[in-house]
């Protein structure tokens, strides 16, 4: 049995990787000139299953109007003349209640967990590296109130397994020292020790390279056009590689094109609530080895995550929803590199920073679609938003076992399954 998927991103090359795993062929069609280009090149880089709050609770429409004239914003709105943008918009506003935030809470800590796991299986029978850290993941936080909305979420996430524990000050400068310039300024902070880091463009190459080497096929530097379809059945892909037209045809299909999922979905009748958020970070030599954090930060006031990765210190984050532009906000680069001088400044050289941005395929309520579609041999792995990364290995794995028609082990809301 033959699968094509769609993306070769952290989230496709893992499917890939799985099915192959469970005996298929498998084609993998990518518009870049290798694996991990794209949304996968320069994020975050922190495995955080810690991270599974989502921005749709109670708390962020006032934050979010707060935010509509703030350009330097953690989360920044501009209005377009979008519908998919304002779709996306009332239905976030629809999940920012305690019910539906405890829920998808629940959601993304199952996934996550479950899909660390299966990283570390993975990485133990590969031997796969990139430059990866296993010392946790430190919130911590410099509002007061901040600190105090991080606590009820946190008890739910160690009702459902996920052991973020909530330390002060003192603590989170014994677990990491480079917060100790800026100890007095630390409301409160929460640890989770089984998390970790990693560069995430590495860690896709080098599995992209292990697939092929395990039989998979790579159609690199191909558009993807459009399908040949039924009512119920797709039959083929239509792809444009050096001005040639060709269709691709396999016997199921795997959709993990991130952003732009949704904007190809739409022409098979598909909606799928996707839509970009596009992210910030920067890259930035170590400095001072004494001063630079080697366990990875979230500070989560201004919404930013801290990575080592090896010689180079990674911050990432904000959220844009402004299209589809992967355009440079000045502004909004100052913004992170001030934050980061400010807190450590002798940990990187912040006035060489590489700047990045990246579109995340945000859903409302930050859950993605894993699944079936309503295309018996259409399946779905993408929406990941900002967790991409985190949950990509679980993914990956419980989308094998859909293909095979069996039910994953994991308790999440998969799409298309009874």
């Amino acid at each position: 049995m033959h699968v094509l998927v769609m993306g070769a991103g952290v989230v496709g090359i893992t499917s890939a990787w799985y099915l192959r795993k469970a005996g298929y062929d498998v084609t993998v069609v990518d518009r870049q000139s290798k694996a991990g280009l794209e949304t996968s090149f320069a994020n975050g880089g922190q495995i955080s299953v810690s991270h599974a709050e989502p921005w749709a609770n109670p708390s962020a429409p006032l934050k979010v109007l707060k935010w509509l004239s703030q350009p330097e914003a953690p989360l920044l709105f501009k209005p377009r003349l979008d519908p998919a943008q304002w779709r996306w918009a009332i239905s976030f506003l629809s999940q920012c209640t305690a019910s539906k935030a405890a829920y998808n809470i629940r959601q993304m800590v199952n996934l996550g967990t479950y899909s660390r796991s299966c990283l570390q299986a993975l990485r133990d029978e590969t031997g796969i590296q990139y430059d990866q850290l296993s010392k946790g993941i430190l919130h911590f936080y410099t509002s007061h109130s901040e600190f105090e909305a991080a606590l009820e979420p946190s008890r739910l996430m160690r009702e459902l397994g996920c052991d973020r524990q909530v330390v002060d000050a003192n603590q989170a400068v014994e677990l990491e020292p480079a917060l100790a310039p800026f100890k007095h300024r630390i409301a409160g902070a929460t640890y989770t020790s089984e998390d970790e880091s990693g560069d995430a463009r590495k860690f896709t190459q080098a599995l992209a390279a292990q697939a092929e080497a395990a039989g998979v096929e790579f159609r690199y530097s191909t558009d993807i056009l459009g399908f040949d379809h039924t009512r119920d059945r797709i039959l083929g892909v239509h792809t444009l590689k050096d001005g040639l037209h060709e269709t691709l045809r396999a016997d199921s299909y795997v959709l993990s094109l991130g952003s732009f999922s949704a904007i190809l979905a739409r022409q098979l009748g598909l909606t799928l609530n996707i839509y970009p958020a596009k992210g910030y970070s920067i890259t930035v030599p170590v400095k001072n080895e004494d001063a630079a954090y080697e366990v990875s930060l979230t500070d989560d006031e201004y919404k930013l995550v801290y990575s080592r990765l090896g010689d180079r210190l990674r911050i990432a984050g904000t959220a844009e929803l402004n299209g589809y532009s992967r355009d440079l906000n000045p502004a909004r680069c100052r913004a992170i590199v001030r934050r980061c001088a400010e807190l450590m400044p002798d940990a990187g050289y912040w006035d060489d920073a590489s700047y990045w941005t990246g579109l995340r395929p945000a859903t409302p309520s930050n859950v993605p679609y894993i699944g079936r579609s309503h295309y018996g041999n259409l399946f779905l792995n993408t929406g990941h938003g900002t967790l991409g990364w985190t949950h990509s290995c679980g993914s990956g794995s419980a989308l094998a076992e859909i293909v095979q028609g069996r039910r994953p082990e994991v308790d999440f809301a998969f799409t298309g399954l009874a």
